[in-house]
């Protein structure tokens, strides 16, 4: 069952809140529709999560890209027997006897009260997590800290929005002793509603920074909305040496107790005395000025294992609370030093032997498990595989183990997984609840010696282990290696860079999605699937192989062919691929063969050229000729008509694109008036969206946006794509010594030279070696030193404390692809489509 409506932060998450139908009917105020007896403990939003259909509370939502209501009749035939809508379906009685209908204003609100009032039955602390970035790491850090003493329930990933907060909220029991949430916004009006459901003790603003800034007019409006998550807490952790949060929380007028860090002010309640970084590692001198029983401050110092300024700032967040909590300076220091950088993302990797290895290695507990199994059983292209479950002992669950690995068992056996590998005591104590092929080792070191590994093949592995079992190894051991340079492709920034331009855009007007040149170089497949989520109408490739290499992969939006071949049409009919139509010889040779394949009612799409000619019919010459041609013939018909604004990224040609427009509208109009079926209407490109709201007509086309680069400004959106790789070699060289071919490049110093695993046949332009461009290595620049080679290339690290094994950025979030294309004198789209397939791409979700 495909369900594109509810994609990125919606699932049924745990059987941890439970309650009766009539009392969920009463916290929600809603009017209840059939008398079927029910018990609920999952709470669902996307149809395509379900796992426990009985006791399963099905809220349907209803979106900009869709409608939960459309699933109600599958989820029923499914087992699910109650549901929370805003109009009851007709001839409910009749076609839905055992189903109860909870009948409410909005859908989302009443999830949003369920939560508000589950989150009142519990008194303990909630600390509540709202910034522009860090929420996921601090979360997840203090998570490492704090879980050691007491049960902490914390939000799944970055659940943290309108939908997310309140399923983690929901997480809530009776063995939670600690509570850790997210709160993300992206618009004004967002925080109160999280406010209520969230009701934090304790609240930490990260930063300000410009993550969803496209809908505050300035960052202190931005800073205000979040500030207002903490208007009843307690006590409020923040930055004070960042003069946006220092003025905004000044100006908001918080009563609570204010527990501000500094390096620059003595007397603030956490005084950071000195910073020292050496080699990988960070010296924190700090003073606590929050008087303890005995009056007096209290001094520490603590190393942590990172030296960039974003890590240090999430770390001194952990601290301020963690001695707010009363937790003893010297335990803080032995768990400072053991914080593990936080990998948010649930990778899929190519494996060994013919296997996919999803590895979600990030957290290890029965929710995150959920999701993970989730994830693995909605992939298309992994259906009539083998499915195996690598997973360690689940710590700190706060659950009895019996009840704890029977939950498992009962995802293990909903999610079709196919056998299991348990490591850990605790797993291979509870063997016999688990009815599918089973194998447990007491260690991951047993497991590897079995060489069981060995003979996994063509199948899909979900890896699933606690940090202390180091599952790492098993990733790196299971992993096809292909090679140290990889592209990581962020799905979730695709989908946010989705949601920035529909904010633009009617709810009814459609959207095509670029995805050619295996989408700007991210790979097609993995972008496509989750555009097709997140609801879009079509997607666009440039001929029929790439089209047809979508449909073998599960993907079945409609696909548009920009630059369809004639030897291709075979591929077309078969793949239900829709073409371009530019000419009159294209279109005779497609009509006559589709009359002999006896196809009836082909869509095909009608290109006209305003101005860019480069295809597409004149509007003003061919459109008679056009229309009788398509009259007399059943085989295609149109389904949109279509052309190219030729600079709608640049004020100065807005006189051009006016003629452009009113050259397309009288020829499309001109088109329409021959057909009575509706075709659509689109010439919008990605700056168009934005720039001419009024010429969106039907339908819009989004492509360099879509991977995170407004064209017509080149700023970073939400970046998708980060080319990295590692640091194989460091050597010291004297100064007057040459470096690389040709002797183009000479160190003027002593200098460090690390060499680098990527080069031209990967796809790093040959233009920036000789010290025109850069990389950064720890969050610093290092120049590329002499010509870059084929494979390999030189970088200056000579100031940049780094090691063999480091990691490099080439492009990504620190490094847009933007300063790239400005060097060399191109275009982002250039440098996004260079890189070489022989680099892996690692999808990932944030």
């Amino acid at each position: 069952m495909n369900n594109p409506t509810h994609s990125l932060t919606a699932g049924s998450v745990s059987e941890t809140g439970s309650a009766s139908i009539e009392k969920i009917t009463a916290l929600i105020g809603a009017r209840r529709f059939g008398q079927t007896e029910s018990h609920i403990d999952w709470l669902l939003t996307d149809s395509r999560s379900l796992s426990f259909p009985e006791t399963t509370l099905f809220f349907a939502l209803r979106t900009r890209t869709g409608d939960g209501h459309r699933y109600i009749a599958d989820l029923y035939r499914l087992g699910v027997r109650n549901f929370v809508v805003d109009s009851v379906p007709e001839g409910a009685a009749e076609h839905y006897p055992e189903a109860n209908f909870l009948l409410v204003v909005s859908p989302l609100k009443a999830l949003q009260r369920l939560a508000e009032r589950h989150r009142e039955e519990f008194d303990l602390p909630v600390i509540g997590i709202t910034g522009s970035n860090g929420k996921t790491v601090v979360k997840e850090w203090l998570y490492q800290l704090l879980s050691p003493d007491a049960v902490v329930t914390r939000s799944p990933r970055s659940y943290n929005s309108q939908v997310g907060v309140p399923l983690s909220v929901w997480l809530l029991t009776q063995h939670s002793e600690i509570a850790l949430f997210e709160a993300g916004i992206s618009c004004r009006g967002e925080m109160e509603a999280l406010r209520t459901i969230i009701q934090p003790g304790i609240g930490i603003l990260t930063n300000i920074g410009q993550a969803h800034q496209e809908n505050f007019a300035t960052l202190e409006e931005k800073c205000m909305e979040k500030l207002q998550l903490f208007k009843d807490s307690n006590t409020l952790v923040y930055n004070g040496d960042d003069p946006l949060v220092a003025e905004c929380v000044a100006a908001s007028g918080y009563s609570g107790n204010r527990l501000r860090w500094s390096a620059q002010d003595s007397t603030a309640p956490l005084y950071i005395r000195k910073l020292e970084k050496e080699d990988d590692k960070t010296y924190i001198h700090y003073i606590y000025n929050e008087a303890p029983a005995n009056g007096a401050p209290s001094e520490g110092c603590l190393r942590i294992p990172f030296i960039n300024g974003a890590s240090i700032c999430n770390c001194l967040h952990c601290l301020a609370v963690c001695l707010h909590l009363g937790m003893k300076s010297e335990e803080i220091a032995r768990r400072m030093e053991r914080l593990e950088h936080i990998a948010m993302r649930l990778e899929v990797i190519q494996g060994q032997r013919g296997c996919t290895l999803i590895n979600d290695t990030y957290n290890s507990d029965v929710n995150s498990l959920d999701i993970a199994l989730d994830f693995m059983n909605r992939r298309p292209e992994l259906k009539g595989r083998g499915h195996t479950l690598i997973l360690s002992d689940i710590l700190q669950s706060g659950l009895p183990a019996g009840e704890l690995y029977a939950s498992v068992a009962r995802m293990v056996k909903n999610r079709a997984v196919n056998r299991l590998i348990g490591v850990g005591p605790d797993i291979s104590a509870a063997h016999s609840l688990f009815q599918v092929e089973k194998h447990f080792f007491p260690t991951t070191g047993a497991l590897i010696r079995s060489r069981l590994l060995d003979n996994l093949h063509d199948e899909v592995i979900l890896l699933k282990g606690a940090r202390p079992f180091n599952f790492d190894e098993l990733s790196r051991l299971l992993s096809f290696k292909v090679h140290e340079t990889t592209l990581d492709v962020n799905l979730e920034a695709i989908a946010a860079n989705l949601r920035h331009y529909r904010s633009f855009m009617r709810p009814e007007t459609k959207m095509v999605c670029m995805v050619k040149a295996s989408a700007y170089g991210a790979g097609s497949v993995e972008i496509a699937k989750t555009l097709q989520d997140c609801g879009v109408d079509y997607l666009a490739v440039a001929v029929a192989d790439e089209g047809a290499e979508l449909r073998r992969a599960g993907i079945t939006s409609g696909i548009l062919i920009m630059n369809p071949e004639m030897s291709a049409f075979a591929t077309l009919f078969r793949h239900r691929l829709e073409p371009e139509i530019y000419n009159f010889e294209l279109l005779e040779a497609l009509i006559h063969a589709a009359e002999r394949e006896g196809i009836q009612g082909f869509p095909v799409h009608i290109k006209l050229d305003t101005g860019m000619h480069r295809l597409g019919f004149d509007p003003e010459k061919d459109i008679d000729r056009l229309v009788r041609r398509l009259s007399r013939q059943t085989a295609l018909t149109p389904r949109s008509v279509f052309s190219h604004f030729v600079g709608s990224d640049s004020a100065d040609f807005n006189d051009f694109s006016a003629r452009q427009f009113q050259l397309f509208d009288r020829g499309s109009r001109r088109l329409q008036e021959a057909f009575s079926h509706r075709i659509l209407r689109h010439i919008c490109n990605s700056a168009a969206i934005e720039r001419f709201p009024e010429r969106h007509l039907d339908m819009v086309r989004l492509g360099l946006g879509l991977y995170g680069i407004d064209p017509s400004t080149n700023r970073l959106l939400h970046n998708v794509t980060s080319l990295r790789t590692t640091i194989l070699q460091i050597r010291n060289v004297p100064a007057g010594d040459s470096i690389g071919y040709s002797r183009r490049t000479f160190t003027e110093r002593p200098s460090r030279i690390a060499a680098i695993p990527i080069g031209y046949a990967d796809g790093l332009n040959r233009h920036l070696g000789n010290r025109k461009g850069y990389c950064l290595v720890n969050g610093m620049k290092a120049p590329y030193m002499g010509n870059i080679c084929m494979d390999v290339c030189m970088i200056d690290v000579t100031d940049i404390p780094c090691r063999e094994g480091d990691p490099v950025e080439i492009f990504g979030d620190s490094l847009p692809v933007t300063v790239l294309s400005d060097l060399l004198d191109t275009i982002p789209y250039e440098i996004l489509t260079s890189v070489s397939e022989r680099v892996k791409r690692v999808y990932f979700r944030e």
